[in-house]
């Protein structure tokens, strides 16, 4: 699941792209003023980050650049209203990927979200990964070991799907807690261990083999 970061002082606005980028099950955390938005992004680690243009304390412009001029590099799709070509040539001038100008339709907004992040390299194709028994299925979240479904809850899911993605990557508790958890949410990675837990004993009903394997004092990985 790509992690988002939006930036936006629109809470109209805001809200809008949060229901319609949470219905392609991104994972998304927000904030409304620039200042907390370059905190986020020099902080956390995302796939793509949404900024508006107008923002209080730092606009997206300013915003853009600095992240930028320290190393950034995750996609950055500006939001706006100025359609004047010097206008759009500043956006792209401090590093902007993408540029759609308000109003836009959502289903375009998701397609170039899509775009970008295929781009960056973050595969969010809907292929059937499997490792070992084990198959998931990202576009219905359906999960099968030996032909038997596995109900799990979103986090789970997540968990799971970027382990699978990246099968014989050694993830810490920490990096898993990073990529599927926000900043929103009132949690620790303590709280990882324990859907891994979970997710085990889902997966490992029956006495089957093991899928995630655990390096003691160092991480979580599946497969390899």
């Amino acid at each position: 699941m790509p992690k988002i970061l939006i930036v936006e002082d629109d809470e109209v606005l805001l809200e809008s792209l949060k229901d319609c980028l949470s219905l392609e099950h991104h994972t998304i955390e927000s904030v409304t003023d620039g200042s907390s938005g370059l905190d986020r992004m020099l902080i956390c680690e995302y796939d793509l980050i949404i900024l508006d243009w107008g923002l209080p304390n730092l606009s997206g412009l300013e915003l853009c650049k600095r992240f930028r001029d320290s190393g950034g590099n995750t996609p950055v799709l500006m939001l706006t209203g100025k359609r004047s070509m010097e206008e759009k040539e500043s956006g792209f001038d401090v590093g902007a990927d993408d540029y759609p100008t308000k109003p836009f339709n959502m289903r375009e907004l998701n397609a170039r979200v899509r775009a970008l992040i295929r781009r960056s390299g973050r595969r969010i194709s809907g292929k059937v990964l499997k490792v070992g028994d084990v198959e998931l299925d990202p576009s219905n979240f359906r999960v099968t070991r030996s032909g038997r479904e596995v109900r799990l809850i979103p986090k789970e899911f997540a968990l799971l799907e970027l382990m699978m993605r990246n099968p014989g990557q050694l993830f810490s508790a920490d990096a898993l807690f990073n990529r599927v958890w926000t900043a929103d949410e009132n949690a620790s990675p303590d709280i990882v261990r324990t859907h891994i837990k979970n997710l085990r004993k889902k997966l490992e009903a029956g006495s089957q083999d093991r899928i995630i394997h655990t390096i003691h004092g160092v991480g979580y990985r599946v497969g390899g």
